[in-house]
């Protein structure tokens, strides 16, 4: 949920996208040697018609200071040797490139790149901060992006990106409208970033709903150690009103839990508060390692794009991981990167068996996501479909389909639903309306 600050140049005019996008692409075949260090592969031949393997690519950040998402890649490995294993999807083979961004712009655009030179049919169920970096030389290619995290609101603009979630603005609308009438003062701890940038907005939008003020905004380093200083703004901030209880919004990704242990030494000097924040930043193996019951986040309310880690609905899912990744403790099934590849890869399943005998490659995929294809996913999402502008065009997020959010709590050390009547199917409500009436910049 975070992405670096980078200085951007005035000397020269921007290229519009179209140009910019078709320069990208140029070269990718001459970057494709240099890459294959960043990049795994499950074997198999390339291609992607007739008796051809079908070829595809995921991507996330791993091994650096910020946040770090192993678990997709390795979820895509394990989907994919489960296919195959049984059969293929419509007899089709899967073969899965994969690729570390590093948490990096250069990086992104190196994973996308070599997406177009691998000749890949999809980039899936993949996380990366710098949807500037990589959206463009995959439009150049003409590859559809199916399922991204969500971390940033270019995923929600590109016209080959297709969503499975609502990514942020969705987490922070639900959060913000929950806790409307919960709290006194929020204080919001975001990164000191591009992404971190986008938060408030989205925050603040389901505060206004419920008839609350903004939150206060409060930066931080996404790679910092401890967050002392920072703990004891957001809590002074937040106790500024002695008739109502105040709020914590830490959302800073992996430093969640950094920020945390900061602040659980610094709230025994202010009067007591409500934490909350959104899942990507809490899981809980999180809570599991704070202390559970007694930890920082119990009583936490904690927004998610799906249903908890214990429904049913989870049951292929932990199948397909108990049989292909048993003892891979990269893969959390109740990650929500783990989850939202399993989603996205579900999709892909949707488009490949649609086309059916006919040939399969980038364009085949797109056009059939383009055409009206309408995936279920068993319910742990609403029924799936892009249409070319969305509900949400008018505030920027023309791709956003998918708006409902789950509200959760930590009670008793455990991450639950927070209660039957949050609204929709399945305690799902849907923010669609919230962010229609979003503030976006």
């Amino acid at each position: 949920m975070t992405g670096r600050r980078r200085t951007r140049s005035s000397s020269l005019p921007a290229l519009p996208r179209p140009v910019r996008a078709t320069a990208l692409a140029v070269g990718a075949a001459a970057l494709c040697a240099s890459l294959t260090a960043a990049c795994g592969v499950v074997p198999g031949a390339t291609g992607g018609s007739g008796d051809d393997p079908v070829r595809v690519m995921t991507w996330a950040p791993q091994d650096t200071d910020a946040t770090n998402k192993p678990g997709m890649p390795a979820m895509a490995r394990a989907y994919a040797k489960w296919v195959n294993a049984h059969g293929g999807i419509d007899g089709r083979r899967l073969e899965v490139l994969t690729c570390n961004d590093h948490n990096d712009g250069v990086g992104a655009a190196k994973c996308a790149r070599r997406a177009a030179a691998e000749n890949v049919v999809a980039v899936v169920g993949s996380y990366s901060q710098f949807g500037d970096s990589y959206l463009a030389p995959l439009e150049g290619a003409g590859i559809p992006y199916i399922g991204g995290y969500g971390v940033t609101n270019d995923e929600f603009t590109g016209a080959m990106s297709y969503p499975v979630n609502g990514g942020q603005p969705a987490l922070l609308a639900g959060l913000g409208k929950a806790l409307a009438a919960e709290c006194g003062r929020v204080a919001l701890v975001r990164p000191d970033s591009i992404a971190g940038d986008e938060l408030p907005t989205m925050l603040d939008s389901g505060l206004r709903a419920g008839g609350h003020r903004d939150a206060g905004d409060q930066l931080a380093a996404e790679d910092a150690t401890e967050y002392g200083g920072q703990a004891e703004r957001a809590l002074r901030y937040a106790t500024g009103d002695p008739t109502r209880k105040g709020c914590v919004v830490p959302a800073l990704g992996d430093r969640t839990d950094t920020f945390m242990d900061s602040f659980r030494r610094a709230r025994a000097d202010f009067p007591d508060v409500r934490t909350a924040t959104v899942l990507g930043s809490v899981d809980q193996t999180v809570i599991d390692a704070t202390g559970g019951a007694t930890g920082p986040y119990e009583g936490a309310y904690i927004t998610g794009w799906y249903p908890v880690a214990s429904d049913p609905r989870w049951d292929a899912m932990r199948k397909v991981i108990n049989e292909e990744a048993f003892g891979d403790n990269r893969i959390d099934p109740a990650d929500a990167g783990v989850q939202t590849t399993w989603i996205a890869y579900t999709v892909l399943k949707a488009v490949l068996e649609k086309i059916g005998d006919r040939e399969v490659s980038a364009d085949t995929v797109r056009h059939t996501l383009d055409d009206g294809l309408r995936v279920s996913t068993g319910g742990l999402t609403p029924v799936l479909h892009w249409p070319y502008e969305g509900r949400l065009a008018a505030v920027g997020f023309p791709r956003l389909v998918n708006a409902d959010v789950t509200l959760q709590v930590v009670r008793g050390g455990r991450l639950v639903a927070a209660r039957a009547d949050t609204g929709g199917t399945h305690g799902a409500a849907d923010l669609t309306s919230t962010l229609e009436h979003a503030d976006v910049p």
